[in-house]
């Protein structure tokens, strides 16, 4: 009789610490428009049009994409 059942799993491959320096730098840059769009706000010059305010939640949107590079590449591979 042969056994039939689930493969045997292999262990998460390790990511290489240059990728994930990169992944890190990727994101510290996608942050930078958010900082500028923080900056529009609290100085006032995003208050008045709503195109303006349309520009700072996309800034806002590529901002949290950066938040979401880093996280991933500072957390295990495996998890």
């Amino acid at each position: 009789m042969s056994e039939t059942g689930a493969p045997p799993s292999h262990p998460p491959q390790q990511r290489s610490g240059c990728v994930t320096a990169l992944m890190i730098v990727a994101g510290v840059i996608l942050l930078l428009p958010g900082l500028c769009a923080l900056l529009f706000v609290f100085a006032g010059i995003a208050k008045t049009a709503s195109d303006d305010l349309q520009f700072v939640a996309a800034c806002l949107l590529v901002a949290c994409l950066g938040v979401a590079l880093i996280w991933r590449a500072i957390r295990r591979p495996g998890s």
